[in-house]
């Protein structure tokens, strides 16, 4: 017996961050999350799998009208074709109360309902799956305490999309325990909401797929979904990527290159390499320029042209296969930061203060709270509650920011002619 377990595809949500310039790949970018889901159809029917389990956030929110839930249907009509169910529970993003728009289902697609869990029993393959839709956006319940008891003599599935005891980055709904889950009995729980995979435990398995695509530079590698082979009663499971475009980060040192053809050779170079990494994916990349040499100068008085420049060296060295999704300038002029650090002085004190800050989360996060909460509360409803929009309240993302405003700072109170 085989299945598929899939989460978080997010039909018809845009890829955020990435500027349209001549030579991008954009037919690559539109409908990125379609194609994964036409992919995810695709390896159910070439692998022969006995069911297909969606554990939340198939949408990403209302339809602007019925054509996601129609693109929807017609992917698991392909599926009925070749007798293969389908099993899905709502999440946060498509919770009941934020889907106005409503299509029939297919005979061979079960959805959870929301008011109280239930259990499915899919008696031709021995699979029993018990599951709980989101009713409202935000749940807080522990969804899973209340799941029904397994069923003698199959094989039996917990779908439930939760951060669990939480995961950073995540809004901590259904929360639940490890200690809950294998309390209950199931030999497998098949999860949803946190966009990395993840293999939680294997005593029961207790899997996160991630997401089937990558919507963001938050969201870097391969995206895909889990296959799950269950053969004398031992479980195996296997990731497979399903994602059309993968995210990743680059980062050119300046330090000892002579110009900025030297830059742009070496961006020519990791570009292609990251690109050879994609599994001939077509590939957003943001940049990120740093060090310290005589080409700082050059860069911070020219931006947007070394921009461009780069941006066409993108274009030319992977035949527009790439896209350069953001370019960071985080280079400064050649000054000596331990001399400058030891100085008595309000330049010595600032120097002391961000190294203190890279170093110490709490101090970080205390100080970005203070800053940031005005900022936060004058946010958009939407903004504030779109965590992945924003990222102000993870510690690598304001580590990004402290790192970009260090150096411009500093060769600005050093009087540097270039910053």
């Amino acid at each position: 017996m085989r299945f598929l377990h899939a989460a978080d595809l997010h039909l018809d949500s845009p890829l955020r961050g990435l500027d349209r310039y001549e030579g991008a790949p954009v037919d690559e970018v539109r409908g990125a999350t379609r194609r994964a889901f036409e992919n995810l159809i695709a390896v159910a029917r070439h692998e022969r799998v006995d069911l297909v389990v969606i554990a939340g956030d198939l949408y990403d929110g209302d339809w602007p009208d019925y054509n996601t839930g129609l693109f929807f249907i017609k992917g698991v009509a392909q599926l009925a074709e070749e007798g293969i169910p389908v099993a899905i529970v709502r999440g946060n993003h498509d919770a009941a109360s934020r889907l106005t728009k409503a299509l029939r289902l297919p005979a061979n697609v079960h959805q959870f309902a929301d008011a109280s869990p239930e259990t499915k029993p899919f008696a031709n393959i021995g699979i029993a799956v018990h599951g709980q839709s989101f009713a409202t956006a935000a749940v807080t319940d522990d969804l899973a305490a209340g799941y029904p008891r397994p069923l003698t003599g199959y094989f039996n599935l917990g779908l439930l999309h939760s951060a669990l005891d939480g995961r950073p980055g995540h809004d901590p709904y259904a929360p639940t325990t490890l200690d809950v889950l294998r309390g209950k009995g199931y030999d497998y729980w098949a999860l949803g909401h946190v966009h990395a995979a993840e293999i939680v435990c294997r005593e029961p398995w207790v899997v996160y797929p991630g997401n089937t695509q990558g919507r963001h530079i938050r969201e870097m590698g391969a995206k895909g979904c889990t296959l799950v082979t269950v053969e004398d009663e031992a479980i195996s499971q296997r990731f497979i990527a399903l994602d059309v475009m993968r995210w990743d980060t680059l980062s050119l040192d300046i330090d000892g290159l002579p110009d900025l053809d030297a830059l742009l050779d070496a961006a020519k170079l990791n570009l292609r390499q990251r690109l050879a990494g994609s599994e001939d994916r077509a590939l957003a990349a943001r940049v990120q320029v740093q060090g310290s040499g005589p080409l700082h100068r050059q860069l911070a008085l020219q931006p947007e042209t070394v921009e461009q420049q780069l941006r066409g060296v993108a274009v030319e060295a992977t035949n527009g296969r790439a896209w350069i999704e953001k370019i960071e300038f985080r280079t400064r002029p050649l000054l000596d930061l331990d001399r400058i650090a030891e100085r008595d002085d309000p330049i010595g004190l600032l120097v002391r203060e961000l190294r203190r800050f890279a170093t110490d989360e709490a101090a970080l996060r205390d100080m970005a709270d203070e800053a940031l909460g005005e900022l936060r509360r004058k946010l958009p409803a939407e903004l504030r509650e779109d965590r992945d929009a924003l990222g102000l309240d993870t510690a690598d993302a304001l580590l990004e920011l402290l790192g970009e405003v260090e150096a411009d700072l500093l060769a600005r109170l050093s009087g540097d002619e270039g910053a």
